[in-house]
């Protein structure tokens, strides 16, 4: 889930009974692909900048931005900043064992197939209508090594087996919002159980002032995970508006300089926050359980114009 604006726009045309040809869906000419699924009213919003780019939404709220000429391009802030992370797991182009909880348009396991090939990925997507939606109208590269799962993140996360993934990403919202169980230390302890010695959990978290559901999930990654970081837009860090926060958890110390620089030199540029500053953030609240779990807070109307 992402800011409205971080990606190119298009004609509002309702376009749902259009046939997809085996180039998927195609630039601006197509106009708008929109279909009932799961989560809502998806719609695929052609991108009036880039010929085969599409910006993802449900109800509304924007998900994903994919370009199928070219699968390493990261629109949405949220999404490069994951691709930092996702770049500095390992010697560049050394292939990657990956876990993706919620899948939108494939966007960031699209990146790292091009940026990574030969990497061994798994797609947990919950909502299967979507999950068709996407494959037809924005296929996966056929040599690609993705799999991808229709079930609930966390049951879909129990079935993958002990130290499998260099890399675990969540970026998982109903109706634009995080599901309660997966924001629980029991459900990070299982991500823990998922991933291998060294290996990392990165996180899409979205909250708005006073900042109570993000300060929560860094007290809850502390329980689990010793070594913590957290990259966001500035207002967001000084809780002025609604907005995304990548938190990036592991059982080594993240290459924070070079993630630092990455993110303060993006087009949106942002902050990272690591060790007793990250502590001090969450200003003394507490983990949360499953027995207290509750959905990260709806955002604003206001928070996708």
């Amino acid at each position: 889930m992402a800011r409205r604006g971080a990606a190119g726009g298009g004609d509002r045309k309702q376009r749902a009974d259009r046939k997809a040809d085996h180039k998927g869906a195609r630039g601006t000419a197509a106009g708008n692909v929109s279909e009932q699924v799961g989560g809502g009213l998806a719609e695929l919003v052609p991108d009036r900048e880039r010929r085969r780019a599409w910006t993802l939404t449900v109800d509304g709220a924007p998900q994903s931005h994919v370009d199928l000429d070219d699968p390493a391009y990261l629109s949405f802030e949220y999404q490069r900043r994951i691709g930092h992370i996702a770049d500095l797991a390992a010697p560049a182009g050394q292939p990657l064992h990956v876990v993706h909880l919620g899948g939108g348009a494939f966007t960031l396991a699209r990146y790292i197939a091009a940026t990574r090939p030969r990497s061994t990925q798994q797609i947990i997507e919950v909502d299967a209508a979507l999950v068709q939606l996407v494959r037809r109208e924005l296929p996966l590269d056929p040599q690609a090594r993705i799999r991808v799962r229709s079930t609930d993140a966390r049951a879909g996360l129990g079935k993958v087996q002990d130290g499998w993934a260099d890399l675990v990403i969540a970026d998982v919202f109903s109706g634009a919002r995080t599901p309660a169980h997966l924001t629980s230390t029991e459900f990070l302890a299982e991500v823990r159980r998922v991933l291998k010695p060294g290996g990392s959990y990165v996180a899409n978290l979205a909250d708005g002032p006073p900042l109570a559901h993000l300060r929560g999930q860094i007290a809850t990654a502390a329980t689990v995970f010793p070594e913590l970081a957290l990259a966001a837009d500035p207002t967001v860090w000084r809780g002025r508006r609604f907005g995304n926060a990548v938190l990036l958890a592991s059982d080594t110390a993240p290459k924070v300089a070079e993630l630092t620089r990455r993110v303060a030199t993006d087009p949106h540029p942002g902050r990272v926050e690591h060790g007793r500053a990250l502590a001090d953030f969450t200003g003394g609240a507490a983990p949360v359980h499953d027995a207290d779990a509750r959905p990260s807070p709806p955002p604003p109307p206001s928070a996708f114009h």
